[in-house]
C-alpha cells in the first residue's frame, strides 16, 4: 500500500505521523512510504533518516495526501480539505465532537476517518494515553511557568520554600491526565487536590499519592468551594468522544485570585471551564477575569521528539494493520473498529453520532434519495 505522510500545518505542531523507524517497518513489509519533504524535521528526523529508512521525499503537499493511507497527528485544517477524497483512509487525532465543520466535511467529501482518540481496548485508550501523560505534565510545567510575575501570572512559586506557603494545585479530573499533572505538581512540592466522580479511581489515587494529595468527590458545591483557593486550575476531563461538561462557569472563574492560571487539557474536546477558548503555541495565554488562561490544544507538539516517537510505539501496530489489510482490518480488530468515525459518508461512531445527531439524520436522508 502507499502511506503518505504530510507535514503538519497546525500552529507550531512539531511532530509527525511517523518516525523513521516505523518508516522502516512499513517498508520491509513491502509498502511504499511517501514523506512531504521537511515533515519530520521538528522531531528532530531529516529527509535523509526517513531516505535512509525507505521512504520516497516529495516536494508537494498534495502529493503525500495522494496515497491510499494518510497518517498525521491533528485534525486536518480547513487548508486541508481539499486533500480529503473519497477513496482515502486518514488516521489521526480528530475529536469531532469540537468540529463540526470538519465533521460535515468528512462526511461530505466521503474519505475513511479513524480516529485515535476513540480506539478502544478493554476499556482504556491506547492510541491517546501517550499523549495524555505528556499533556499532564506538560499541564503543571506550562502552569508553574504561567504563574511567574512576568508571565502575567501571580509570582507564585509552586514548591513554595521553608516559611513561605507552597501554590495551590486544583485539578478537575483523575484519568491518566490528573494523575500525571498531580506527580509532577506534588514533585514540584505543590498543595495538590483531585476532583473526580469515580470513587474507585479516588481510592486507586490514594494508593499512589496516599497523603501528599487531597482526594476529593466531584460535585458543584465542593468545586465551588475550593476554585476561588487555586493558584493553578488544571482541567483534565474526558469522555470519549463527547465535549466535555462544563465544571467551573464564568461566574466562579471571577471569583480566583488575579493572576491565577488555569490550564484546560480537555480543550481539544470543548473544554471544562466556561471562560476557556483554544489558543495556540505562538499565542498560548490570554487574561480574562483578571485569570490567565492557557488552551493549547496541541500540547504535546511542544515537546516533538518524545511525543512522536511516544505516539508512534503505540499508533505502528494500527498502522501495520491498515496497510496490510486496507479497511478490512477493522473486521479483525474490534479495538481498531472502534477508531471510525466516518465511513462512506456516514457517521458512524455512536458517541460522536449523539453529539451530531442532525448529521446522523440527514445523511439517513442522502442514502435513502
Amino acid at each position: 500500500m502507499e502511506v503518505g505522510v504530510p507535514k503538519e500545518t497546525k500552529d507550531r505542531e512539531f511532530r509527525v505521523g511517523l518516525s523513521p523507524a516505523s518508516v522502516r517497518v512499513l517498508t520491509d513489509r513491502g509498502h511504499r512510504v511517501f514523506v512531504e519533504t521537511m515533515a519530520g524535521v521538528g522531531s528532530g528526523f531529516t529527509n535523509e533518516d526517513y531516505q535512509q529508512a525507505g521512504a520516497t521525499i516529495i516536494l508537494e503537499t498534495k502529493d503525500a495526501w495522494d496515497r491510499e493511507l494518510v497518517i498525521k497527528v491533528k485534525e486536518p485544517l480547513e487548508a486541508e480539505y481539499q486533500y480529503l477524497q473519497k477513496g482515502k483512509m486518514l488516521f489521526t487525532y480528530l475529536h469531532l465532537a469540537a468540529s463540526r465543520s470538519l465533521t460535515e466535511h468528512l462526511i461530505d467529501c466521503g474519505v475513511t476517518a479513524i480516529a485515535y482518540e476513540t480506539v478502544e481496548l478493554n476499556g482504556t485508550l491506547p492510541l491517546l494515553v501517550p499523549m495524555s501523560i505528556i499533556a499532564g505534565r506538560l499541564a503543571v510545567q506550562f502552569g508553574a511557568r504561567f504563574l511567574e510575575r512576568q508571565q502575567g501570572g501571580r509570582g507564585v512559586l509552586l514548591g513554595g520554600i521553608p516559611g513561605v506557603s507552597p501554590g495551590k494545585v486544583t485539578i478537575l479530573g483523575g484519568g491518566v491526565v490528573g494523575t500525571e499533572a498531580a506527580q509532577i505538581a506534588v514533585g514540584m512540592g505543590a498543595k495538590v487536590q483531585i476532583f473526580d466522580i469515580n470513587v474507585e479511581r479516588l481510592s486507586y489515587l490514594e494508593t499512589l499519592f496516599g497523603s501528599r494529595v487531597e482526594l476529593l468527590y466531584s460535585n458543584a458545591a465542593t468545586i465551588e468551594n475550593v476554585v476561588p483557593n487555586a493558584d493553578l486550575l488544571i482541567g483534565a476531563v474526558l469522555i470519549p468522544g463527547r465535549n466535555a461538561p462544563t465544571l467551573v462557569n464564568r461566574q466562579l472563574v471571577a471569583q480566583m485570585q488575579t493572576g491565577s492560571v488555569i490550564v484546560d487539557v480537555a480543550v481539544d474536546q470543548g473544554g471544562c471551564i466556561e471562560t476557556l477558548r483554544p489558543t495556540s503555541h505562538s499565542q498560548p495565554t490570554y487574561v480574562e477575569e483578571g485569570v490567565v488562561h492557557y488552551g493549547v490544544p496541541n500540547m504535546p507538539g511542544a515537546v516533538p521528539w518524545t511525543a512522536t516517537q511516544a505516539l508512534n510505539n503505540s499508533t505502528l501496530p494500527y498502522v501495520i494493520k491498515l496497510a496490510d489489510f486496507g479497511i478490512k482490518a477493522l473486521e479483525n480488530d474490534p479495538a481498531l473498529a472502534m477508531g471510525l468515525n466516518v465511513y462512506n459518508y456516514q457517521l458512524v461512531h455512536p458517541v460522536v453520532q449523539q453529539v451530531f445527531k442532525d448529521l446522523v439524520d440527514r445523511t439517513a436522508e442522502i442514502l435513502l434519495v
